[in-house]
């Protein structure tokens, strides 16, 4: 596909509607789900700007659509790699993923992705616009382990991004933390958007005191509303084990959360770990955190309602192993 304007005069049926339904009244679009992995993707623009999920549509408005390019799964190349599946059946997936893949293909990952994986494992994948993202509902960072869901067609698909939406799906991180937050219980909220300068990362925007915007109300053109509810499970003299649940589920979220309460997760070199590292005194722990792989976040846990049968589904995964050495050898569990 390509860029398509659509004039909002000539859809009266879509006046007074918030943008993320309105978007699934066009015959290219169709779905609620689709209409929001365009606006995730910042593909919707309105008379030229990007506006929120919530915009209600007033009829005078043009709505540019930039389609992601059309492929299918033969254009994608199956990548030969033993997955940890917890479960399956003919709707979805539920697979452990290692720290160090890439969920799915794009710039500077074209290949040996999860996404790749799944297309080696099963020839049942939702397509939805037929992207390079066949089967994703949510995704987790490269370098975060755990667990995540798998949609096999569209009708799971669109079920399970309605859960996600609705906030209803289970889903808890452990990190392991820079010093100790003051608190052993608290929420962190902030709307989230890419950082004015630094395009790779993200940041919470601020107020013009320069302070942090925790008004989820507040009138912002950019910027997710974001929360997450933290609760510390052990530490010791330079670090922490931190259980993270979260209500919404934003890029680097947790990430840019923790580094914003002064506790960034080890290992992060894009959120202040490196500094954190530079005034450790303890050589043989600064040794050993110079040589992860990886920032130390993973998602233990993940719950959700089966999109066909209702039933309840919970799964759990403990950390890698060479993650639980290092967290036990450092008194964390």
């Amino acid at each position: 596909m390509s860029k398509k304007a659509f004039p909002t005069i000539e859809f009266p049926e879509i006046k007074g509607l918030r943008l993320d339904k309105a978007l699934s009244y066009f015959e290219e679009v169709k779905t609620r789900s689709r209409a929001e992995s365009l606006l995730e993707q910042e593909r919707v623009m309105i008379n030229g700007s990007l506006e929120k999920n919530s915009y209600k549509i007033k009829g005078t408005e043009t709505i540019l659509i930039d389609f992601p390019d059309i492929i299918s799964n033969n254009d994608l190349v199956p990548y030969d790699l033993s997955l940890d599946v917890l479960f399956e059946d003919e709707d979805l997936i539920i697979v452990n993923k290692p720290s160090g893949l890439v969920v799915h293909p794009g710039a500077g990952h074209t290949s040996k992705t999860l996404v790749n994986a799944l297309l080696a494992h099963t020839s049942s994948l939702s397509m939805k616009f037929n992207e390079c993202r066949p089967g994703i509902v949510h995704r987790i960072d490269k370098e975060t382990s755990g667990l995540l869901v798998v949609a096999k067609n569209d009708l799971a698909h669109e079920a399970l991004a309605q859960q996600f939406k609705m906030k209803t799906v289970h889903r808890i991180y452990q990190a392991v933390l820079w010093g100790r937050p003051k608190e052993t219980h608290g929420t962190v909220k902030s709307h989230l958007a890419r950082h004015p300068t630094q395009r790779k990362v993200f940041a919470s925007i601020r107020n013009s005191k320069g302070a942090i915007e925790r008004d989820p109300n507040c009138p912002l053109k950019i910027g997710k509303w974001a929360v997450s509810h933290y609760e510390v499970l052990n530490f010791n003299d330079h670090l922490s084990l931190v259980k993270f649940q979260l209500e919404t589920g934003r890029t680097h979220q947790i990430r840019v959360h923790s580094s914003e309460m002064g506790h960034p997760i080890v290992g992060d070199h894009a959120y202040g770990s490196d500094k954190k590292l530079s005034h450790l005194k303890n050589i043989i722990l600064k040794e050993e955190i110079s040589e992860l792989p990886r920032f130390l976040l993973h998602a233990r846990e993940l719950g959700l309602t089966h999109p066909r049968t209702k039933a309840s589904l919970m799964f759990s995964v403990d950390w890698p192993e060479q993650d639980l050495l290092f967290l036990k050898k450092w008194n964390l569990i």
